[in-house]
């Protein structure tokens, strides 16, 4: 079978035990080494180990019996397993007698939600499978919960289970088909409302001699569920399930459209010119940094303010005025200073000196010239 693309392993439920399987089914001429997992009450089978998309799933709710095939192997260590469904009858071949006995407790404890007591196994795998049964639980109330009545809450959708399946659409009959119409290279299955309050629909489109589209209703069963609803009812436990049954009926000739929504590269805005008032579509500069916050300048300053000092400065010209009125009366008790002043004023200012000589000896003086100046002519 084609690899399903409605769902990837992220996408799938809790996974309670994985490991490889060779598994031959009625169909199948021989057996294929799968990488088996057991998410919730399903396995889900993929060719590799790191590969995302399943490409079979098996419901164990149609699980009859499971058995052990006493059969020789090649490989001396493998045991076989006898798987019965209601459709026929899978054989698998298990790296080990205790890997078998593990995935049969696995099984069951996920199918019958308690632990088997027939099984050969130990204190700590015992653990293991209560704690299976105990998620497996917690999953099936928040999947299979019926919605609350239509008075209570007026919007039914609200309870259902969180991750709806990527190709639910809410949209009407009409505009159902013409998104599949327009979107047809992407895929041609959908789920969307459908009439009576809690029940959904499932709109497809092919082609022959122009597009062809049909519409399934999907309805919840009161105990929990949902069923397609045909002339032969198809049980699903949850919607994923709904999808992941008309893909595999189909054999991949359905393809729930995946819609993926487009999101911006690069951080734009639109900007006025200040001079033409022209709008133009720019981009913001790439590892754009956010401006440094204004208070850690501010916080630098409070550290060395200036009223503190101002008050230490002027106490301390308090008291050297203090010790300067102190002073000044020891600078007035010493004036010696003034007698050496007088006695260099005769040498720097003659004038003084001749006001000190006598008149007499200026008369003499006064003569003396006067004689002198006679001889002379």
């Amino acid at each position: 079978m084609a690899k399903r693309a409605a769902r990837q392993r992220n996408q799938l439920p809790p996974c309670y035990y994985e490991g490889y399987l060779e598994k031959r089914s009625f169909k199948d001429k021989t057996s294929r080494k799968l990488w088996t997992c057991l998410c919730g009450n399903n396995l889900f089978f993929f060719n590799e180990k790191r590969d995302m998309d399943y490409v079979e799933k098996l419901d164990l709710k149609e699980l009859i019996s499971l058995t052990d095939d006493s059969s020789q192997d090649r490989n001396l260590d493998a045991a076989r397993l006898n798987m019965q469904m209601k459709d026929g009858n899978i054989k698998f071949t298990v790296p080990s007698a205790e890997a078998r006995e593990l995935w049969k407790g696995f099984i069951y404890s996920v199918t019958e939600l308690s632990v088997p007591s027939s099984l050969n196994l130990l204190p700590g795998q015992i653990q293991m499978l209560k704690e299976a049964v105990e998620r497996e639980k917690e999953r099936l109330k928040t999947t299979t919960t019926p919605p609350p009545p239509a008075a209570a809450n007026s919007s039914p959708y609200i309870s259902l289970i969180a991750d709806m399946p990527a190709c639910y659409y809410n949209l009407t009959r009409v505009e159902a088909e013409l998104l599949l119409e327009r979107e047809a290279k992407r895929g041609n299955l959908l789920l969307r409302p459908g009439g009576g309050g809690n029940n959904f629909a499932v709109t497809t489109r092919q082609d022959l001699d122009g597009s062809i589209f049909k519409h399934y209703r999907v309805t919840r069963k009161h105990e929990g569920g949902f069923n397609i609803d045909v002339d032969d009812p198809v049980p699903c436990a949850t919607l994923h399930d709904v999808i992941d049954y008309l893909v595999e009926k189909t054999d991949g000739v359905l393809i729930p459209l995946i819609i993926e929504e487009q999101y911006e590269k690069n951080i734009s805005f639109i900007r006025s010119d200040n001079e033409n008032g022209e709008k133009s579509v720019q981009q913001a500069p790439p590892n754009l940094v956010p401006p440094a916050l204004p208070s850690k300048p501010v916080a630098e300053r409070e550290p060395t303010p200036e009223p503190v000092p101002t008050s230490f400065e002027g106490e301390a010209i308090y008291l050297n005025d203090q010790e300067l009125k102190k002073e000044v009366p020891k600078k007035a008790m010493m004036p010696p200073t003034p007698a050496p002043r007088k006695l260099t004023l005769p040498t720097s200012h003659p004038s003084t000196a001749v006001r000190q000589i006598p008149l007499a000896a200026l008369s003499e003086l006064k003569i003396k010239l006067e004689q002198k100046a006679k001889c002379v002519e």
